[in-house]
């Protein structure tokens, strides 16, 4: 789709970043007010903020399922289950 228009050229890693951000918000937006959403806006949003997080990752030459992984297990290295199970304690005072 992106080729198709030609948005390429805008898709520098600055205004990728600013997007995400963007999107995020109307995805905050969604719970603004409360528990009760609507799941088809919730999904939109969500999917917009995935896009734009992907686009960044190909703009950087970067595989999205690697950093990912290689992110969650940094993450578990932190906050080892027998520590963190059940705890929202940040892993510097667990």
């Amino acid at each position: 789709m992106v080729a198709e228009r030609d948005w390429g050229q805008f898709h520098t890693p600055e205004n990728l970043a600013k997007s995400i951000v963007i999107e995020a918000s109307e995805l905050l937006e969604c719970f603004q007010w409360g528990a009760e959403v609507d799941h088809g806006r919730v999904q939109g949003e969500l999917a917009d903020v995935l896009t734009y997080c992907y686009l960044m990752a190909d703009r950087l030459g970067v595989d999205a399922d690697r950093i990912v992984l290689a992110k969650l297990e940094e993450t578990r290295s932190k906050y080892p289950v027998e520590k963190s199970r059940g705890r929202s304690t940040k892993y510097d005072q667990l």
